[in-house]
């Protein structure tokens, strides 16, 4: 069975809004090696269509880009990519497939079905995954910003405090953080 890993992009003060952070190179770099490791991604359908509208043009080449997101795009376009919706049920764009009825089932049979494990990518999502006690580590790119503002991350809420332990932290070169942590035993 593979892990459920949620990876995102946060200010220090939590906000979540993708505008906010630094997309260069580096970061890029960061997201396309956590793609690599992964057997696929997960997401909701916000995430997916705001996804769904910029990358495949950026894959075929019908958007100028920098050769680290033009590898990103490439690579997300050949990756299996699941979707969480109960309002849209057609995801047209390469390799996506659709998660549908009972949210517990089909996550956890996504999870045994890639060993490589599966890289959550959509904030509202994971608070639902977390209340079901269904993510098994945290990859969070913290970026040196204050924005003042949300959609914050966890702001659904959680029934608990969710106690995690550090696996590493590493500074990038443009002063975000890459945290990783796991569930604690």
């Amino acid at each position: 069975m593979g892990a459920l890993i949620f990876s995102l992009n946060l200010t220090l003060d939590g906000c979540v809004d993708h505008q906010e952070g630094i997309a260069d190179d580096e970061t890029h770099v960061f997201f396309t090696r956590l793609m690599d490791e992964g057997g696929a991604m997960l997401w909701g359908r916000v995430t997916y269509e705001m996804m769904e509208s910029y990358w495949p043009s950026v894959a075929r080449g019908d958007e100028a880009a920098p050769p680290a997101v033009r590898e990103w795009a490439v690579k997300l376009q050949a990756k299996p990519k699941y979707v969480v919706s109960s309002t849209r049920d057609d995801f047209p764009w390469a390799n996506s497939h659709h998660i549908a009825g009972d949210l517990r089932e089909g996550v956890q049979k996504l999870k045994d079905a890639t060993p490589d494990g599966v890289l959550l990518g959509s904030g509202k999502l994971a608070t639902e995954l977390d209340r079901l006690d269904l993510i098994d580590e945290y990859k969070l790119l913290v970026h040196p910003r204050i924005a003042g503002h949300g959609p914050t991350l966890y702001q659904g809420g959680l029934p608990a405090t969710r106690r995690l332990e550090l696996l590493s932290a590493q500074p990038l070169r443009n002063g975000a953080v890459a945290m990783h942590y796991r569930r604690a035993r």
